[in-house]
C-alpha cells in the first residue's frame, strides 16, 4: 500500500496537480488538507474518475478541510471536532477486509494550525489554538489508545521538530512552527500513540528534510529555506511494514503549485 499525504492548499484550484501527482505516483490512499471547500462542492467525480471510488470528506467553505481519497475500500469513517472550533481539521478512515487486510488500517489524517506569526500566547490567539489543539491531541490518543493495533497519523501537522528539519535550527528557534514549546508539545503528542516517525525512519534524521518552502521566496529551490511540515507517523505494530518513503520535492516546482508537497510512505504487508 502507498499512502500520501498533501496539503493541497485548494483542492479544486490545484485539481491538475493532484491528477499529475496521482498518475505519476499512483498512492493508494491519497490525504489532502487545505481542500478550502464544502463536503458537496468537493470534485469528487474527478477522483472518481482517476481511481478514488471512495471518499472521506470533512471540508468546510473557504478555509483548513480534509480528505481521504481511496482506491481501496473504506469500512468505517469518523470526523472528529476539536478545541469546539468548529474547523474541518481531522477526518479518519478504517481498511478492513474488504480492502484485503487481514487486520484493520486506521489512518488518521490531521490538519494541525499554523498559529499565527507570533509565538507568544499573550498576544496571539491562534498560537493559543495550536497549543491546545496539540495538547487535546494528546489526551485523546492516550485516553482512547488511537495508536492500538495497525494505525497511522498523517498530515500537515504545522510543526518541524528536529534541527534537520529546518533550513537554519537557530535562525527559527523564534518563528512559529519550530519553537521549543511546539516541538514539546509534538514530542507529547508522539509519546501518546507511541507513534513511529516512518519518514525519519528511513531517512537519517542527520540529514536535512523539508516539504513546505515560501511562497515569498522566489527562487525558493536554489535558496532552500524549507521546513518538514507533513508527517506520516505509524503505530508500533504497522512501522515494521514501511518499505520506503518519499518526498516528492519536485511538485514545489510544478505550475502554480502549493506550498507544501506530497510525503508518501509504501507499506508491504506480507512481512
Amino acid at each position: 500500500m502507498i499512502l500520501a499525504t498533501w496539503n493541497i492548499n485548494s483542492v479544486r484550484l490545484r485539481l491538475p496537480l493532484v491528477e499529475k501527482f496521482c498518475l505519476e505516483h499512483k498512492p493508494d490512499v491519497l490525504c489532502l488538507q487545505e481542500t478550502k471547500c464544502r463536503d458537496a462542492e468537493f470534485p469528487s467525480s474527478d477522483f472518481r474518475r482517476l481511481g478514488y471510488e471512495h471518499l472521506a470528506i470533512n471540508g468546510q467553505k473557504g478555509y483548513h478541510g480534509v480528505c481521504i481519497a481511496s482506491r481501496l475500500p473504506i469500512e468505517k469513517t469518523v470526523a472528529r471536532p476539536f478545541c469546539g472550533m468548529g474547523d474541518s481539521r481531522h477526518v479518519a478512515v478504517t481498511l478492513g477486509a474488504a480492502a484485503g487486510f487481514e487486520n484493520p488500517v486506521t489512518i488518521h489524517n490531521f490538519y494541525v494550525p499554523a498559529g499565527g506569526d507570533e509565538p507568544d500566547v499573550a498576544i496571539n490567539p491562534k498560537f493559543v489554538h495550536k497549543l491546545a489543539f496539540l495538547d487535546e491531541m494528546a489526551s485523546w490518543m492516550k485516553a482512547d489508545g488511537v495508536a492500538d493495533g495497525l494505525s497511522a497519523v498523517v498530515g500537515d501537522l504545522n510543526i518541524a521538530p528536529l534541527e534537520t528539519d529546518v533550513w537554519n535550527h537557530k535562525a527559527l528557534l523564534k518563528i512559529v512552527s519550530h519553537t521549543p514549546i511546539e516541538v514539546e508539545k509534538l514530542a507529547a503528542v508522539a509519546a501518546a500513540g507511541p507513534w513511529t516517525d516512518a519518514v525519519r525512519l528511513r531517512v537519517d534524521p542527520a540529514v536535512k528534510l523539508f516539504s513546505w518552502w515560501s511562497y515569498r521566496s522566489a527562487d525558493w529551490s536554489n535558496a532552500d529555506k524549507g521546513r518538514r511540515l507533513d508527517h506520516i507517523w505509524t503505530s508500533r505494530d504497522l512501522a515494521k511494514n514501511v518499505v520506503g518513503v518519499e518526498v516528492v520535492r519536485a511538485a514545489r516546482g510544478w505550475e502554480r503549485p502549493s506550498d507544501h508537497v506530497p510525503v508518501l510512505a509504501t507499506f508491504n504487508f506480507d512481512v
